[in-house]
């Protein structure tokens, strides 16, 4: 059954993380050099603190050019970073992360353990999951 099939299971744990005083347009290069939608902005205990995703990227580009201000002259991830963070626990089920993807609209969430940061998961590794279950039953 899918529901057996947990969050940990497909999630990627080696991240990219960025912190919230890191200069934003580097970030955004790191996101397009990775290929990324979004990356976990995470405090020095390594907390998760936010999130900094595309939208919020072209957020930023146009507050930036609304404001007349050169591309790229400054600003820090923090500035622009979503703060409430959708998560999901890593022992939930796949149908459970589904349903969050399909009600938020997210692409990709921060996987958490015992409030700590240990992963994210993508659409693309629900559709996988999903391929793995059908072609092993």
């Amino acid at each position: 059954m899918l529901r057996s099939v947990k969050a940990q299971d497909y999630m990627a744990s080696k991240l990219v993380t960025f912190t919230p005083d890191k200069d934003l347009f580097r970030a955004l290069m790191m996101l397009r050099e990775y290929k990324l939608s979004a990356a976990p902005v995470v405090n020095d205990e390594g907390d998760l603190v936010g999130l900094l995703s595309e939208v919020d990227g072209l957020r930023a580009i146009l507050s930036q050019t609304y404001h007349e201000e050169e591309m790229g002259s400054g600003g820090k991830v923090e500035d622009y970073m979503a703060k409430k963070v959708d998560t999901v626990n890593h022992d939930a089920d796949i149908i459970a992360v589904s349903q969050i993807f399909i009600d938020k609209g997210r692409r990709c969430l921060p996987v958490v353990k015992s409030g700590k940061l240990v992963g994210m998961i993508s659409r693309a590794d629900v559709l996988r999951a999903v391929e793995d279950f059908a072609n092993d039953g």
